[in-house]
């Protein structure tokens, strides 16, 4: 996969994130259901429980913010210090969502469509900016045209 083809499916990734994190950040404020289930299921449940909020702040938040950083490390021009911020936040989301996914299981014990969505998200997110980073840069195409510098002639010129 090509350095643009792997920075484009992060993006594409990431605003599925955010749109996601968006919606879930909005029923929390709008304290409506989400669509989901019938009449919420485990989504309602787990949105309204205990573990919703992080010292008062809803975890949704939490994650919409999560989401536009890694979007911004991944729209600044990629250099070294842009792949690390993407995988230090990407990390970050993971064990979050890795924590909450945890409570989902094993406090609340209902299961939220939308958190897995976002949990799968950002695993492969992290997965991909973790390759991304130690691949790091990738050379550029040779050009086509070479100059022999040892024996002091140019090379010609394709197509002459």
């Amino acid at each position: 996969m090509s350095a643009r083809a792997l920075r484009i499916t992060m993006l594409v990734l990431t605003v599925l994130g955010v749109v996601l994190a968006s919606y879930l950040t909005y029923i929390h404020y709008a304290g409506i259901k989400p669509l989901c289930g019938t009449n919420g299921g485990g989504c309602e449940i787990v949105q309204t429980s205990e573990y919703s909020k992080l010292v008062g702040v809803p975890v949704a938040l939490i994650g919409l913010l999560g989401y536009i950083a890694i979007l911004g490390s991944l729209l600044v021009p990629e250099s070294e210090t842009s792949r690390l911020a993407t995988v230090a936040f990407t990390v970050v989301g993971f064990g979050f969502s890795a924590y909450l996914t945890y409570r989902e299981l094993f406090s609340i014990h209902h299961i939220c469509e939308y958190c897995v969505s976002s949990a799968v998200i950002v695993t492969i997110l992290m997965c991909l900016s973790v390759w991304r980073f130690l691949r790091g840069e990738q050379p550029s195409p040779e050009p086509a045209e070479r100059t022999d510098l040892s024996s002091g002639e140019a090379a010609a010129p394709l197509g002459t």
